[in-house]
């Protein structure tokens, strides 16, 4: 047996999780770090140097439960509203992360993935987003992804221009476009829909976030803020989660 197929079935065992109740994918959005770093005097940006722990928990915890895709929504398209300095030290954030993380997904065989409009983003930042990805895209059995310069409408749209594009070169008959064409277009391509969807620091809202997606998600509030969130955290909503009875629109059967 695996170090990691032992470490599921420890984690299995003792939070009584059973073996078909764990999520193929789950998706986070990160709120809190502002809270967090306004809690204790500190600027913003202290928050989010600070989350970047929380990331690795993340990503450890799910390989640990072997949970195919993590989806982390890392910068909002509307995240460039913010102030210049602080948009700016995000992005110096994400160009470190990656240089410091790569060898690290490297070595367990982590894919790399980013889902948004990355056009927008720094040059610098284009290039180490560039460099993981080539660096991790034979691996499959653990999926990380960023979504960057995302937004749950601008992605819709965007599957809309893309339909009208095929549309107009014959690929698509627009009288017979189906879910899973139109799913086909989205930037999350390829992607399987969240299983779980968790918000972080008590945050109920979805935050313009994969709106076409999340459509029978579970969703699950943490009270926890995001710079404080660690692998029990996330073991938390899983076992939260597999108590759900996941009906997709239909009816259990009695």
């Amino acid at each position: 047996m695996s170090r990691q197929t032992s470490k599921r079935k420890e984690i299995l065992e003792k939070y009584d999780i059973p073996e078909d109740a764990v999520p193929q994918h789950v998706a986070i959005i990160m709120d809190g770090n502002g809270r967090w770093a306004r809690q204790r005097g500190f600027g913003r940006i202290k928050g989010h140097r600070e989350a970047v722990k929380s990331v690795r928990a993340a990503v450890q915890a799910c390989c640990d439960l072997e949970i195919k895709y993590l989806t982390l929504f890392a910068f909002s398209a509307d995240n460039w509203k913010r102030p210049k300095d602080e948009v700016d030290s995000l992005m110096d954030l994400l160009v470190t992360f990656l240089r410091k993380e790569r060898k690290n997904i490297v070595k367990n065989k982590i894919r790399f993935m980013v889902v948004g409009d990355v056009k927008k983003l720094p040059q610098v930042a284009k290039e180490e987003i560039a460099k993981s990805i080539e660096a991790t895209e034979k691996f499959e059995g653990h999926n990380f992804i960023l979504a960057l310069n995302y937004g749950g409408r601008s992605d819709i749209l965007h599957g809309v221009k893309e339909c009208v594009k095929k549309c107009a070169s014959g690929k698509l008959d627009p009288a017979k476009i189906t879910e899973e064409d139109f799913s086909s277009c989205l930037y999350t391509r390829g992607i399987p829909d969240p299983d779980l969807l968790i918000s972080t620091s008590g945050e109920r809202r979805i935050s313009n976030f994969f709106l076409w997606q999340i459509s029978y998600t579970e969703l699950y509030i943490s009270p926890v803020l995001w710079p404080d969130f660690r692998e029990k955290d996330l073991i938390e909503a899983v076992v939260d989660y597999s108590k759900r009875e996941r009906r997709f629109g239909g009816v259990l059967n009695e």
